[in-house]
């Protein structure tokens, strides 16, 4: 199956979260009858308190045959170690933006990071239904943002999207529709399949998740070979010590949960359950 790995950076009551929440409807993640409550993303209580993302999360849907995995990215520059490592496990970045206050200081930070690791940018403008929006302007301010980033050529030659994400259309024009569809369309069309390595294993761990019933978990993107359940693997620390390992249980990201599999493949996010002692940054490796 093919891949599209997209992280989406936006400021604090942007959007993010209905975006995504119309995204998984559009998909048919929810059966249309299913009540799913609003702020699928911010599920951590702190962020709901807090109004802001700061553990990332990842949701994954599946659009005209292709599998579009969502990367949360936190919003602010406290958090800048982490938003490198999440950065990299996408390919492309979704810049969302009010269309009536702008691009905001606190996406620049993340918007900087991903111009840097040369990730592929589509803007989309949200709240072009409200009064005294002005997109036109909005636009205009968002490529000078770019452009003041030192972004590329083709990074300043973004593609864009308008919309209102709570009457739950995208287009790439002003002309209201009745669904997402150009956005989706676009992610498939201007965002890169994931750049796949020839070779033994390899994944570095970018975020951790916990559960109570199966303990750390290590999140990340696999940059080369398939991983497998119950492989002996090699995880490399940042320190340089090299523990021998094996992959207990495996699980790819599917709406907001996760699915156990048996293998997973390059250009893939996943979860690995049975490594121990690992920290962000470390490599799963192959044991050979």
């Amino acid at each position: 199956m093919e891949i599209r790995n997209i992280a989406i950076i936006a400021h604090v009551d942007h959007g993010k979260t209905t975006l995504v929440d119309k995204i998984l409807h559009a998909t048919k993640v929810f059966r249309d009858n299913q009540e799913t409550g609003e702020l699928i993303m911010d599920s951590n209580d702190l962020e709901r308190e807090r109004g802001i993302t700061i553990f990332s999360k990842n949701a994954s849907v599946t659009y005209k045959g292709v599998k579009i995995n969502v990367i949360d990215t936190p919003g602010h520059a406290d958090f800048g170690g982490e938003v490198e490592r999440v950065l990299k496990m996408a390919d492309g970045v979704c810049l969302l933006v009010d269309a009536f206050e702008g691009p905001m200081p606190q996406t620049r930070f993340v918007l900087q990071k991903a111009l840097q690791l040369n990730l592929k940018p589509i803007v989309i403008i949200n709240k072009v239904d409200k009064p005294n929006c002005r997109p036109d302007e909005v636009h205009d301010a968002v490529f000078e943002l770019f452009f003041n980033l030192d972004a590329t050529e083709e990074q300043l030659d973004f593609p864009t999207f308008y919309g209102s994400g709570k009457n739950g259309w995208f287009n790439d024009s002003l002309t209201q529709i009745d669904n997402i569809d150009p956005l989706l369309d676009g992610i498939l069309k201007h965002v890169p399949p994931p750049k796949v390595n020839e070779g033994p294993v390899q994944m570095q761990i970018t975020s951790l998740d916990y559960s109570s019933f199966l303990g750390r978990i290590a999140v990340g993107k696999v940059a080369r070979g398939v991983l497998k359940e119950n492989q002996p693997v090699a995880l490399m620390q940042t320190g340089g010590t090299i523990k021998k390992s094996r992959v207990k249980e495996l699980y790819v990201f599917e709406g907001m949960g996760k699915k156990r599999v048996t293998e997973v493949v390059a250009g893939d996010l996943c979860a690995v359950v049975g490594i121990e002692d690992f920290g962000i940054g470390d490599t799963i490796a192959d044991n050979r």
